[in-house]
Formats: C-alpha cells, structure tokens, sequence
C-alpha cells in the first residue's frame, strides 16, 4: 500500500529493501492466517502476488503490514506479507481510530467548541475479529432430510 506523504518519515529509509524481504520470506504468497478478520479462508491466506484475487479475481497486489500498525517498528516477527484485501480488513480498526481523530482536528480547526470534559481518553483499538472456524461438512442424516425436502 502506498505510504502516505505525512508518514514517510516514520518509516526507516531501507523500507523498499526491508518490504521485499519480507515478500521473499512469504514466497510472494500472503501470509495472513486469519489476522485480518475476514473469515475467507481456513489457514494461510492462497492469494499470490500478481495472480487473480480468490472471490473477485483482481490482481494481487502484496504488501507489507505491521502487525502493530507502527511504522517504526520494522522487526521481522512485526511484519506480514499481506495481499491488498487482507491488508485493508487488518488496518480496517486502525483507520476508523485515525479517521475519528481526523474529524476531531478539522472540527476543532473550524472553530467547533468542546466541553470540557476532563482530559481526552487515548484511542483505542477495536479488538481484533476472531477468525471463525468453517461450519462442519452436513451429517448423512441432515442431507436425507435436505433431500426429503426437495
């Protein structure tokens, strides 16, 4: 994902070199076992750099997220190759936390008063989406009955 003008230095100057050891590492796969929360797929994540996108057939963009959404820690055990959509429903709670902040500040800007409520609370993260288990393959029983029914 590109990096955002107003957060380029908050990234190391060797990212490029770090980014492409990390997609090295995965073998150009994402890497993603259900960190995102999307429930799409049991175990590693299939998409390949380049290839179509399983569901919606775009091409796979890898990239490279930190599992802590903190730039400047760049340690490899903080770092997952990460197809575009698997990506996106990881950061999917950091950017809401962000975009509230955004909102706040051009608010404030335009001259929006505040009540004083005490000191502001610090941001909070919405907890990770567990990743759900794919439901059981139907009894013999329950396809008989599937089938009665028809």
């Amino acid at each position: 994902m590109p990096i955002r003008p107003e957060n380029r230095h908050r990234y190391p100057p060797d990212w490029p070199q770090i980014s492409l050891a990390i997609k090295e590492r995965a073998g150009w796969r994402c890497e993603c076992e259900g960190e995102c929360g999307r429930d799409t797929h049991p175990g590693r994540c299939t998409n390949r750099h380049g290839n179509p996108a399983y569901g919606t057939g775009s091409t796979v963009c890898l990239t490279t997220a930190h599992l802590d959404h903190t730039p400047e820690h760049c340690d490899p055990d903080n770092l997952r190759a990460m197809c575009q959509g698997c990506h996106l429903h990881h950061d999917a709670g950091h950017h809401a936390v962000t975009r509230a902040q955004t909102r706040a500040r051009a608010l404030a800007d335009a001259g929006q008063l505040d009540l004083d409520v005490g000191p502001p609370a610090a941001p909070v993260m919405p907890p990770a989406r567990p990743q759900t288990a794919l439901p059981a393959a139907p009894s013999a029983a329950t396809e008989q009955l599937l089938l009665d029914l028809h």
